[in-house]
């Protein structure tokens, strides 16, 4: 059953399952981005115009990679997944490793779909990924956990807690970039480091559930290779990117 449900997990990023269409923006929102467009879409029409994809886009993709402090964005329409842009985390807590419970302070890690966008945040404002997952409510029934955590999100300002804080200018555009997605809710991958870079290891004393989830995040970022990107790592990066598209199904 914990395969089936990472197995699930995995294809609604890579887009072989039908999802729901984003619902219609609430009235806060809106006008949240009618401040918005006005100072922020001429930018980033150009940075999709640059990559090759239409704006705004039909799909959306956030890899977030906890050790790099960074959140890199990718687009898709009808063709291939096209790197857009990369913003810097500013500040984010805990460590290598999945989130276990409320009050751990870590980031999560797996495969997330942002369900929210908060237009009312004491952080500026606010994108909230659907955590836990059913992956994360799987494992943490059968381990007797009761309060895996809650409220995660990607928000403005320096400093956070358990989030992602990219700063308020970041945090506005990629607000506006998931309020204009518009063939699905867009989707947010979040590893404990780049494992294009560098193979999975697993955390000290890590449940035996996260071999398996690192598995499938390995396999998941292959699909946005580096050579599609302007970053440098380290020899080998190139290796591992082939050898985790070559399993994919």
């Amino acid at each position: 059953m914990r395969f089936a449900v990472i197995l699930l997990c995995f294809t609604l990023i890579v887009g072989t399952l039908p999802v729901a269409a984003n619902e219609p923006l609430s009235p806060e929102v809106v006008q949240v981005l009618e401040r918005l467009v006005p100072r922020l879409e001429l930018q980033l029409r150009r940075r999709f115009e640059q990559a090759g994809v239409e704006y705004p886009p039909a799909r959306l993709q956030l890899i977030s990679l906890k050790q790099e402090q960074q959140i890199e964005v990718w687009a898709a329409d009808a063709g291939p997944w096209r790197h857009i842009h990369d913003y810097q985390v500013l500040a984010a807590s805990g460590v290598a490793g999945p989130k276990l419970r409320e009050g751990d302070r870590q980031v999560p890690e797996g495969f997330y779909q942002i369900e929210a966008l908060n237009p009312h945040s004491r952080f500026h404002l606010s994108i909230k990924l659907n955590f836990p997952n059913s992956f994360d409510w799987l494992n943490a029934h059968a381990e007797g956990r009761r309060q895996p955590g809650s409220n995660i999100f990607i928000h403005g300002s320096a400093w956070s807690v358990g989030c992602l804080a990219i700063g308020d200018q970041a945090v506005e555009e990629l607000f506006l970039l998931v309020a204009r997605s518009w063939q699905e809710p867009a989707s947010v991958m979040i590893l404990p480091y780049d494992f294009r870079c560098q193979a999975p290891q697993l955390p000290a004393a890590a449940r035996p559930w996260v071999a398996e989830l690192y598995s499938y995040l390995q396999q998941g970022v292959a699909r946005f290779p580096l050579a599609a990107k302007a970053a440098r790592c380290e020899s080998g990066c190139g290796a591992l990117a082939s050898a985790g598209e070559a399993v994919l199904p």
